[in-house]
Formats: C-alpha cells, structure tokens, sequence
C-alpha cells in the first residue's frame, strides 16, 4: 500500500487543502493528513480541534484519507507509518524555496521519503489559512474559501473569542 503523509497547520482546512488532498487521493493509496503542533504558531483551533475539523470534510473519501495530530519532524512521523511520500502543495514561486530546502533536509534525515509538490487549481493559488482567518475576524465573507462546516466553526470560533475580549482590548 502507497501511503503518504499531507502535514500541515491546517488552521483551519481551506479548499485549497481539500484540492491538494483530492490530487494526492488520486496517486497515493492512502493519505493521511497529519495536523502539526507548532509550537512557532499561534493556531485559532486546537490541534484536537483542527483533526476533527478534517475528519469531519474528508469523511467522504472513506479509508483513502486518515486524520492524525503529530509534532516532531514530519520524516520519524512518516517512517512510523510506513509512508512512502510527503505531500506539499505549492501556490506560488514564493513556496518553492522554503519547500525546496525541507524536502532537501527530509530526504537527508530519511531517504526512503520521497516529497511530492502538488499545485491546487489555480482558484485557490492565492488562498491560505491566514487570510481565510483574518477575513474571518473581519466579517468577510469566507464561504467560496472552505467549506460549509468549516465556515461554521471558524464563525462560531471568532465569536467566542469576540465574547472573551476585554472591552477597550485591541482585537485579533
């Protein structure tokens, strides 16, 4: 079985992730998308938050895709679940160098990792996380940029943060 490994932040999931994770659904057997703790970020969403997130929008492709949470380098991560390949998607020539060198150092730590860069539908080359949470914040609309139940809970989640705010406190 060909498995492979889609890490990310996924805070939260965007229909750009989704179409990476169709694009490797077609070549991988398997793919497990695998939610990082970062400890470098501040995320919106828990890590459990975030998985069940995913869980919940990937439900329909069955077994193809699994959901996990891991932290530590992504390479030990794949090799403990027998992963053939890393899956990373890339926007722009701007993601190319940073992405580059990680697959450089990956395949330094554990060589039998291969990394694939997929390219999402060029709709979603300007989309990320970031940008979908501060619209978010904002009272943008957001619903063409995740889908329905990830746009529920990024709303749910901001007016819960809206509610703890210290009044006179600058917001997100």
């Amino acid at each position: 079985m060909r498995i492979a490994i889609y890490p990310g932040t996924f805070d939260p999931v965007t229909n750009g992730h989704i179409d990476v994770l169709e694009r490797a659904i077609e070549i991988f057997d398997k793919v497990i998308v695998a939610v990082a703790v970062n400890l470098s970020k501040s995320p919106l969403f828990t890590p459990e938050e975030r998985v069940s997130m995913i869980r919940e929008v990937t439900a329909r492709y069955g077994k193809k895709v699994a959901v996990d949470c891991f932290s530590g380098l992504v390479v030990e991560y794949a090799r403990a679940k027998k992963a053939i390949a890393v899956v990373r998607g890339l926007r722009a020539v701007s993601d190319f160098e940073y992405e580059f060198q990680m697959a450089l150092v990956n395949r330094k730590l554990e060589s039998s990792v291969s990394t694939v860069f997929l390219m999402p539908h060029e709709n979603y080359t300007y989309l990320n996380s970031s940008i979908v949470r501060e619209l978010a914040q904002l009272g943008g609309d957001i619903s063409g940029f995740v889908p329905p139940t990830v746009e529920q809970m990024l709303r749910d989640k901001v007016r819960e943060i809206n509610r703890k705010k210290v009044p006179g406190e600058p917001g997100l």
